[in-house]
């Protein structure tokens, strides 16, 4: 017990789930079994007419199927007869041709000597039908009669001895009795297995032959009622144990614990912990495969019903590595164990993994920038630095971050981030035609006016000095201006070369712009 606390930590518990201790689950009436504990099918066949004439059709199979007191006596019960019948043959002939009355005539010849009497004449058939040949009875020449009954006595006997003797042979050698040396586990258990949910149970091999293409079947034994109303008792359906992966092809040398995945095909894709306590159902087990010693094939079959199913359980290993081979404790082949096993079911998980998750979806204001921001940003910025602060400061943190990163989808990036398409910031290649809506539109007095001005040459060179997003939110902003100005019924109208400040010496204003954006104004 030490060793496997070391080896499965110290937070699990043993529980012995034999008849003596059951597990403590909720106490419930005892219902009846399809299939038996013991493989017993609890099936009878009845009101079966005229029916019965077709047992009769197959006499040798019926002798088999029945139960060895019926053999047994079936098989006393017809040698006795047959050997009675005829010995009331030989006496039958003794008593026509007259040998009972010369028994101490010395000058007859009888049909058979030494038979004067019913027992003489049993006992030369005995004698005859098993070969013993005292010698002292025999058939003399001078009886035909006797010759051609001796030769239907040997043929009636060997087909006798042919049917009952082989009967009770194959009765003998059936494997049934191979099938009490194969173990089931006295529960099944539901746990996790490879972050799945799993019902499992557990098979083993009492014997040191081994069974041959061992194979391994479960059916689900449950009443339903289809959607058109019609109801089924006792409806089968499959398990898969691992059918398609060949999972169900055993190896039966050491106990092994069979796995039915849970998935959206298991009839027990809904089946919860607590839905488990209210369901009726009957889980029956067929394990088949060749016998090694014998050639023949044997089935060994239990069940499980739905409060032999425990929930949250683990079988408790059996193997140890000894000096130079294996060793099983099949001491431990029903205990459990208790795990930490979701109680809810595998489509109650699906459903909730299938709904999005609230923390991981980003808000709108995450995801918008507006031009109101852009724009309210940039005047706190210019209020507080006196407007010869960097652009990058003016940004919010997630622009600044974008800004030097350098990369040549910035651009694309900030239009997307706008969230009506009304006020999208246009592209560089739009910037002269801003630039000359802003020279036309109204201004409120000359310090409005002085003020705009030196605001758009500010922008100007931005547009000439800073990356690609520099100019968008520059044209973010004067486009803002622009349209917080159409109310005015003054209108001043300003040449670009006036709106871009003053021209460097030895060039025009427009040598400032950047070759891009001069040919795009040369063009208009």
């Amino acid at each position: 017990m030490a060793a496997l606390r070391r080896k499965f930590g110290e937070d699990y518990q043993v529980v012995n789930t034999s008849r003596g201790t059951p597990f403590s689950a909720p106490v419930k009436k005892k219902r009846q079994r399809f299939v038996e504990k013991n493989g017993r099918c609890n099936v009878q066949h009845g009101n079966l007419g005229g029916e019965t004439s077709r047992y009769l059709s197959d006499l040798f199979t019926t002798l088999v199927d029945l139960k060895w007191r019926w053999n047994l006596l079936i098989f006393i019960l017809t040698y006795t007869i047959a050997w009675l019948v005829m010995a009331f043959m030989w006496w039958i002939i003794a008593y026509i041709r007259g040998d009972l009355n010369h028994r101490h005539d010395e000058s007859y010849t009888p049909c058979v000597a030494n038979v004067y009497n019913f027992p003489s004449a049993f006992l030369f058939f005995i004698e005859t039908e098993a070969t013993i040949g005292y010698g002292y009875r025999y058939i003399t020449e001078k009886c035909p009669e006797g010759i051609i009954l001796f030769l239907f006595q040997s043929l009636l006997g060997s087909i006798v001895d042919a049917f009952l003797i082989g009967c009770m042979f194959i009765k003998m050698s059936q494997p049934k009795k191979r099938a009490e040396t194969l173990m089931f586990s006295q529960d099944s258990v539901i746990s996790q297995r490879d972050g799945k949910l799993c019902l499992m149970f557990r098979v083993g091999n009492l014997r040191n032959s081994h069974m041959v293409s061992a194979q391994i079947r479960c059916k689900l034994i449950k009443s339903r009622q289809t959607p058109e109303g019609e109801f089924l008792p006792l409806d089968q359906c499959e398990l898969d144990v691992g059918f398609g992966t060949g999972a169900d092809q055993l190896f039966l040398v050491s106990p092994l614990t069979i796995c039915h995945e849970i998935n959206s095909k298991s009839p027990f894709f809904d089946l919860s912990q607590r839905s488990l306590m209210n369901e009726q159902f009957e889980i029956v087990v067929i394990l088949e495969g060749i016998v090694e010693t014998t050639g023949m094939t044997c089935q060994a079959r239990t069940s499980y019903t739905e409060d032999e199913v425990l929930w949250g359980h683990r079988f408790l290993p059996v193997m140890s590595l000894e000096e130079g081979f294996f060793r099983v404790d099949y001491s431990q082949f029903h205990s459990t164990f208790e795990v930490n096993t979701p109680s809810y079911s595998v489509k109650e998980y699906e459903e909730k993994s299938a709904l999005p998750s609230p923390a991981g979806t980003p808000s709108h204001r995450d995801r918008v920038f507006s031009v109101d921001c852009l724009e309210a940003l940039e005047e706190r910025g210019g209020r507080g630095g006196g407007g010869g602060g960097s652009a990058s400061a003016r940004l919010p943190s997630k622009l600044q971050r974008m800004s030097s990163s350098g990369k040549e989808d910035l651009q694309r990036k900030v239009l997307r981030l706008n969230s009506q398409p009304a006020e999208r910031a246009c592209s560089t290649g739009d910037l002269p035609l801003k630039l000359q809506r802003l020279g036309s539109s109204p201004v409120h007095g000359a310090s409005r006016a002085d003020n705009g001005e030196s605001r758009l040459q500010l922008k100007s060179l931005k547009v000439g000095f800073e990356p690609v997003m520099t100019q968008s939110t520059g044209d973010l902003h004067l486009h803002q201006r622009n349209l917080l100005h159409t109310h005015t019924p003054t209108h001043t109208h300003a040449p670009l070369h006036t709106s871009l400040g003053t021209p460097t010496p030895g060039g025009r204003p427009e040598d400032n712009l950047p070759a891009k954006l001069r040919r795009m104004n040369a063009d208009r």
